[in-house]
């Protein structure tokens, strides 16, 4: 050992291996920030000599138009940054309810499709292989314009029951808070929270006696039983529901919660899409778990149903949940092609506060850092939950 650490040293740096590394990444990093400082430069003269010098200040400038569809309170006299927030809370609602969504119904597929069944099985494949071999953007425009700009208008709306649909949109009944709401949601966020600790301690009691619960379900129990005591207790209805009619005259459906076409449209279709790459996953994550899993959990008496929740997906989480961040991922980028059937977006509002102001970089710059975000957080939780369910090592 000593004669080698001797011949080490006895090495001149220039051709030492180590030293030789060091000094070629310095030199690519070097390079690399040359360039960039250069294109910034660049960038930053042009801009300047077109009389557009780099600024977020005009963020708090009048926006001075229209957005159909928002989750907080907007209008023309609102700033640039009000009008960025409220296509951002449209991106981020399409996003996490079309993961919820695009996971139950791939989740269906991905069973269906390995079924005994030979109609359920050949039904979940055609699904699969029609929506993987069609372009997103070329589904959206058809979903919209094929399906939901055909329905019938408002005056001759169909009736679902309290429910209203028409080419305007799905109108829903909808509560109005009313005086004890303020309490009432205090009463919620306890019913939350007492149903977290529920679900969790059904789970750990499952883990224990080897008898797993409906933990989910559990949780979800305790809530209701919490939402639904909270109203009989209070002194007054928190909520008055608001049912949707027709209108006698005019266009626009009276009472209620109207549902855009355009948000249905990107909903359901980033679930449709979305949920046959998800199935596949699922598909294929129930086929990686061992045979003898299945034979042994049959033998034991278990129900097809069993089998399924206790043996085959939890073994096959560990297998899925990679793939799965990829699908998220793409479903979270995949609803910026919401502009091409107009519904308000990040992506919508970036165009429009463009055209007005003129500052194309740095808006391309805001927006790829919302997206940026948004997909770091999904990563990050995705990757946290895999640790957590991943087989250790002894």
């Amino acid at each position: 050992m000593t004669s080698n650490i001797t011949q080490r040293k006895g090495i001149p740096f220039w051709r030492d291996e180590r030293v030789l590394q060091w000094i070629t990444q310095a030199l690519v990093l070097g390079v690399v920030i040359a360039v960039i400082l250069y294109l910034y430069g660049n960038m930053v003269a042009s801009l300047e000599a077109l009389g557009l010098p780099l600024s977020l200040e005009f963020l708090s400038l009048q926006s001075g138009f229209d957005i159909s569809q928002h989750l907080i309170a907007y209008s023309r006299t609102s700033t640039y940054l009000q009008a960025l927030s409220v296509g951002f809370l449209n991106t981020l609602l399409v996003a996490v309810l079309g993961i919820i969504g695009a996971t139950v119904l791939g989740v269906v597929i991905g069973v269906a499709s390995l079924s005994s069944n030979i109609l359920v099985n050949r039904l979940a494949r055609i699904y699969t292989e029609i929506f993987r071999n069609i372009p997103l953007l070329v589904f959206l425009i058809f979903w919209y314009r094929g399906f939901f700009l055909k329905l019938p208008s408002v005056q001759d709306a169909s009736e679902f029951g309290p429910i209203l649909l028409s080419n305007r949109g799905v109108a829903i009944p909808w509560g109005i808070a009313g005086l004890t709401f303020p309490a009432y949601r205090l009463i919620l966020l306890a019913g939350f929270i007492l149903a977290v600790v529920s679900a969790l301690f059904l789970r750990q009691r499952g883990q224990r006696t080897g008898r797993m619960p409906f933990s989910t379900l559990g949780g979800l129990a305790v809530f209701l039983g919490v939402a639904l005591l909270g109203w009989v207790l209070l002194p007054a209805a928190p909520l008055t529901i608001d049912l949707p009619a027709l209108p006698e005259t005019g266009f626009n459906i009276l009472g209620g919660k109207n549902l855009t076409s355009e948000f249905i449209a990107v909903l359901s279709g980033l679930v449709l899409y979305t949920a046959a790459f998800i199935g596949e996953v699922v598909r294929a994550g129930i086929q990686a778990v061992s045979k003898g899993q299945t034979e042994a959990a049959r033998a034991l008496g278990f129900t097809g149903f069993q089998t399924l929740r206790l043996i085959l997906l939890p073994q096959a989480l560990r297998v899925m949940i990679p793939p799965l961040t990829s699908q998220f991922l793409n479903l979270t980028k995949n609803s910026s092609l919401a502009v091409a059937v107009g519904y308000p977006d990040l992506v919508q509002v970036y165009g429009t506060i463009i055209n007005q102001s003129g500052r194309a970089v740095e808006m391309t710059a805001i927006m790829m850092s919302v997206y940026l975000s948004m997909s770091l957080l999904t990563s990050g939780f995705m990757n946290w939950y895999n640790r957590r369910v991943k087989l250790e090592e002894r």
